[in-house]
């Protein structure tokens, strides 16, 4: 009888602290256990002084900001354990009742893995297929070199396990201010190595962005005269305090992270950022790049031999990176791919094991062509956005988005559900909106036009409970804030907030259709995700929605595809919708002329005389969409854009306005232009006879005199038309000539970071 109390008295104990653990597991992250480690984020007001004191009051070692000039901080405290099952109540108690904290967060484990994958070692390729012209549908890389675009002046950070950065094909390259170690807190990002050559994921993702070129070792990257980071923070314990240090490193220096990582693509996971890095990512657009705005590349995930949903990962879904897709070399949907409504472009990687891979940078100063999964395409991507931003470095974090989504194309990609949307754009939940072309995208970037400011409009569409039945339709008519500062016209990204509980969630898929009829499937049936926990504020996005009209009626579709007595319920729905109040399908998709009177280049290189600015017909529109076709040949409108921004202070040439159609003809023949002879481009009809009492042969004499002056006439004008089309010629080259300038004077102001390698 004597061990009964005592073994009561461990189980009344224990029991508390298991309770209280399982709370903490709901929203973003995972329905596993938390794991507290020995640090918190915490929020105070009046800065370091006040974060140095709370410091010393209870004794936590200050690790300094987690954003520059923020109001949060790294505490860690060394007598807490630095892992456990349950938060440390004592400090959690202390920090809640001083009256200087405005917030704080034990930090806990986040589980986030590498989106590598490990394949039978392949036959060495040593061309890069997917660039290199060598098949007829490659990413067209090759022309945006041949522009003079290399990535010279724009900076990227590859966010992983560290990089090589004395890697032979990466020093000249390597730059230390977009590089940092936050599993070790120091400024070397050099890999950990390991018998089983673990960290080689960053490295590797460099090797594909920023590779140098011409100097006879391994390949070239997509943009081999950019400068690369690597920020090392999958090597060790990663916290939202990790992540968010990681997305926010010098966001005025740094223009592109990119990050092939996320939650554990198991099929039956739903997680994403945390609040500090959901609060960098919307710094990072706000703030990065002097208010343009950080660009964030994403892999879209490798789950997909299980079945796994790339709308569960709340990295790749957000309306602030840009997610990216595989596609195999023979256009076809790689085994380990996962579909998602978000995903908005796509780049090559591998397929089955016999399959050409990624040519890129290994560790040990070698080099592979084993580099595959999504891991290999965000790269790509990346280092392709690169060269837009050299091409047009003002452009922000939306544009880039606009411009991604006119760049790319379903070109070879096989599909079963590919579908065309409201606006006459091909789209799937596997490509996004297809192959992602480097040379349409530079074309598109030299002559965009600023997008107008991004407008957010919420709608409830769900606010009491509603049983989920067997399969359901709930409609809401949306305005789109029409009457008010937050109505849009143009839609960019669509959200739908869902609280909603469910016997068995991974039978469940959620669609989205929008008033002009385009089907989004928010998330698709995953087997083996058999959690009873349905989503609890759930952000869904899908991009099938671009550029349409949000006006009308929409649709959420709820559909039970799996055993048949799964029951729930629909507690709260909320639409997002996110656009700009202009017609952007009114911009033209091929802008072949600046003005009135201006001279460009059309499609064909041929000049043509601006008269007016064409707009194409949807039908036009749908057409080129479908057969890809390019923007014209660089003109003046990037550098006018690029003019006319005043935040770098780049100071370029004053162009001149271009002559009328008028004034070329009195240069050209040194006449007025209202002498009438010149005023039409076409001679008129000879003069026919007609009957009079003039005298026969003084008739046919005027006639004779009349045909001559004809004669006489057209000579004239086939010698005008030849000179002007020879100004035409030399305004076109006076342009080109005119746009190298601005560009090296661009070049020339940009800011440049001298390093010196290891």
């Amino acid at each position: 009888m004597g061990p009964a109390p005592t073994k009561l008295l461990w189980i009344l104990v224990l029991t508390p602290s298991l309770i209280l653990v399982r709370p903490l597991a709901v929203g973003w992250r995972s329905a596993r256990v938390p794991i507290y480690v020995s640090s918190w984020a915490v929020r105070v007001t009046q800065g370091n002084r006040e974060a140095e004191r709370l410091a010393r009051k209870f004794g936590f070692v200050n690790l300094g900001q987690v954003f520059p000039d923020g109001q949060y901080f790294h505490l860690r405290h060394r007598g807490v354990a630095q892992q456990s099952l349950s938060p440390h109540w004592g400090h959690c108690l202390r920090l809640k009742k001083d009256p200087k904290v405005r917030w704080f967060e034990q930090q806990t484990v986040r589980r986030r893995v590498k989106r590598s994958l490990e394949v039978p070692t392949d036959p060495w390729f040593p061309r890069q297929w997917y660039m290199n012209n060598e098949m007829p549908l490659d990413l067209n890389i090759l022309q945006s070199w041949a522009q003079g675009l290399t990535g010279r002046g724009v900076v990227i950070s590859i966010l992983d396990d560290g990089i090589e950065k004395d890697h032979p094909d990466l020093w000249a390259n390597y730059d230390p201010l977009a590089s940092y170690d936050f599993n070790d807190y120091d400024p070397d990002p050099q890999p950990r190595y390991t018998p089983s050559n673990k960290n080689r994921h960053g490295t590797r993702c460099a090797g594909e962005v920023a590779a140098m070129a011409n100097n006879g070792f391994c390949g070239a990257g997509v943009a081999f005269n950019a400068r690369i980071g690597g920020v090392r923070m999958l090597d060790g314990t990663i916290t939202d305090v990790i992540e968010a240090q990681s997305l926010s490193l010098q966001p005025q220096h740094i223009h592109i992270y990119s990050a092939s990582w996320g939650p554990e693509d198991d099929g039956r996971t739903v997680d994403g950022p945390g609040i500090l890095t959901h609060e960098a990512f919307l710094h990072g657009v706000t703030h990065g790049r002097g208010g343009l705005g950080t660009l964030f590349v994403w892999a879209s995930g490798n789950g997909g031999l299980r079945y796994d949903n790339c709308n569960c990962d709340g990295y790749t879904n957000s309306i602030h990176t840009i997610s990216v897709g595989s596609a195999t070399r023979q256009g076809r949907v790689p085994w380990y791919s996962e579909a998602c409504a978000s995903i908005l472009t796509t780049t090559f990687s591998s397929g089955l094991a016999t399959d050409p891979q990624i040519v890129t940078t290994d560790l040990y100063h070698q080099c592979t062509d084993e580099h595959t999964g999504t891991s290999a395409s965000a790269p790509l991507a990346a280092g392709m956005i690169a060269l837009a931003l050299e091409a047009n470095p003002f452009l922000t974090w939306r544009d880039t988005q606009h411009l991604v989504v006119r760049a790319s194309k379903p070109a070879h990609l096989q599909a079963e559900d590919w579908s065309t949307n409201g606006v006459g754009r091909q789209v799937s939940h596997h490509y996004g909106y297809g192959l992602l072309d480097a040379a349409l995208l530079v074309d598109l970037a030299r002559t965009w036009l600023s997008t107008q400011p991004q407008r957010k409009c919420a709608v409830e569409v769900v606010l009491a409970p509603l049983p989920i039945l067997l399969r359901m339709r709930v409609e809401k008519n949306v305005s789109a804030c029409g009457g008010s500062h937050r109505y849009i016209r143009s839609l960019e990204h669509v959200q739908v907030q869902l609280s909603l509980s469910y016997s068995r969630r991974g039978d469940l898929e959620i669609s989205l259709t929008s008033p002009m009829g385009t089907r989004s499937t928010l998330v698709a049936i995953r087997p083996l995700d058999n959690s009873s926990q349905g989503y609890h504020n759930w952000m869904f996005m899908s991009t099938h929605f671009w550029d349409e009209n949000p006006q009308g009626l929409w649709a959420l579709g709820l559909w039970n595809k799996g055993y048949y007595f799964n029951t729930g319920t629909l507690h709260r729905c909320t639409l997002l919708l996110y656009g700009t109040a202009e017609d952007m399908m009114a911009r033209p998709l091929v802008p072949q002329v600046t003005g009135s009177a201006g001279m460009r280049r059309d499609i064909k290189g041929l000049c043509q005389e601006g008269k007016a600015t064409r707009y194409l017909s949807p039908e036009e529109r749908f057409v080129g969409l479908q057969g890809g076709i390019h923007s014209p040949h660089p003109g003046s409108g990037a550098a006018a854009g690029m003019g006319s921004k005043t935040k770098k202070r780049v100071v370029l040439p004053t162009r001149p306005a271009p002559p009328t159609v008028e004034q070329i003809l009195e240069d050209v023949r040194g006449a007025p232009a209202e002498d009438p002879v010149f005023t039409a481009l076409a001679p008129e009809e000879p003069p026919v006879p007609h009957r009079n009492t003039e005298d026969p042969e003084a008739q046919w004499e005027r006639f004779f005199l009349q045909g001559q002056a004809y004669v006489a006439t057209n000579e004239r004008l086939r010698q005008a038309r030849d000179q002007l089309r020879q100004r035409c010629e030399d305004l076109c080259r006076a342009s080109e000539e005119l746009e190298r300038d601005v560009g090296q004077v661009t070049q020339a102001a940009l800011p440049v970071t001298s390093t010196t390698s290891d």
